[in-house]
């Protein structure tokens, strides 16, 4: 499996209308096997973003995605910066199913 986890600041009074850009669409991302997206309670304009994908090829397939290419077009003025990212290596969790443990089944 391949994550991420990512900081996004957004434009001040924004956040809410961020997130509802990135929330759009996010259900039909082959190979995504989680997408959550958090507010951060210390900063009133960040944004956690936790994605698990079953493969970091289908991460990359999913930018070019007609539905993620327009949430880019319509949130990138919302975003003022990025903070910390940081890629990962899932190895399993709750509502996760480690990718060996799938191609078994």
């Amino acid at each position: 499996m391949y994550g991420l986890i990512g900081k996004m600041v957004a434009v001040p009074g924004q956040r809410e209308a961020l997130i509802s850009i990135l929330l759009e669409g996010i259900s039909d991302m082959p190979g995504c096997l989680s997408y959550v997206v958090a507010k951060d309670p210390a900063d009133a304009n960040a944004i956690w973003i936790t994605e698990v994908w079953d493969s970091e090829q289908s991460h990359r397939a999913s930018l070019s995605l007609p539905s993620v290419q327009r949430a880019i077009v319509r949130g990138k003025p919302l975003i003022a910066s990025f903070g910390n990212s940081a890629v990962t290596e899932p190895v399993g969790g709750h509502g996760l199913v480690p990718t060996k443990a799938r191609r078994a089944g």
